[in-house]
């Protein structure tokens, strides 16, 4: 496939636009996905592209939030295996059912998910330690390894699911962002291998847009933890709002 230089020079805008906003609150894949739709990837290729660049991007915020003491390695060893099968699984479901068959779901759970965070405003401002039950952890897991799946079949949004359940777990914002950071990197890479088996990557955008990004996620990271608790909350809601706006009107379109 030939390169569009202009078509390029577009995703590398986008994409340090999505890394950013990736980097504090998750939903990045909100802007770079349908940006590689538009420069003429048939959708799965897209996807597996997308997962590309935001291997990168989600391994450079990993990292700088890792060093700041935001990711509980500890904790999300015993998390992250499911979290790759899932996204494993999903990236290779890509190629048996259309990804469009998730938006109503996901519209219904991003709903859930900014309505709950709007009325609880001191939710996610303190870290809280909590126990949990066997029943409760399994159940954890499980919406971990879904999301992880729905990371793998789609995409977007994934980093602020993932913010809500560590959320739920007692995690304050900052700490939820930074493990966050590490579930989607496991998410991301666990798809980009399935996709690289089926040759799905379209290397001529995705390494350009992915070494952009990594700017975009480190600067991201650090207005993530120089404004603390309280505007991530408010990030993390514009956010969600904007996925939500978003996936519904694309939703009313095709229909």
């Amino acid at each position: 496939m030939d390169i569009d230089l202009l078509s390029l020079a577009i995703l590398l805008m986008l994409g340090f636009i999505a890394s950013f906003l990736n980097a504090i609150v998750g939903g990045g894949g909100l802007i770079s996905l349908p940006a590689l739709m538009a420069v003429g990837l048939p959708p799965s290729t897209a996807i597996a592209t997308n997962k590309l660049a935001n291997t990168i991007s989600n391994g450079t915020s990993m990292l700088t939030f890792l060093r700041a003491g935001k990711v509980d390695v500890k904790k999300n060893k015993k998390i992250i295996p499911f979290i790759f099968i899932g996204s494993f699984i999903g990236a290779y479901t890509v190629h048996l059912v259309s990804p469009a068959i998730l938006k109503p779901l996901m519209l219904v759970m991003l709903v859930l998910v900014t309505t709950y965070t709007v009325f609880k405003k001191d939710w996610g401002q303190q870290p809280e330690e909590r126990t949990l039950s066997t029943a409760k952890k399994i159940a954890f897991i499980g919406a971990f390894a879904a999301i992880g799946f729905y990371d793998g079949f789609f995409g977007p949004g994934t980093g602020s699911f993932f913010i809500f359940i560590l959320l739920m777990l007692g995690n304050d914002f900052l700490q939820a962002a930074g493990n966050a950071k590490a579930f989607n990197f496991t998410s991301n890479l666990a798809a980009l291998s399935m996709f690289l088996l089926l040759g799905e990557v379209n290397f001529l955008y995705g390494l350009p847009m992915g070494f952009v990004m990594i700017f975009g996620a480190i600067l991201g990271s650090k207005f993530a933890l120089k404004r603390g608790t309280k505007m991530m909350r408010i990030i993390f809601i514009i956010m969600t709002c904007t996925l939500i706006i978003k996936n519904a009107w694309d939703y009313i379109s095709i229909h």
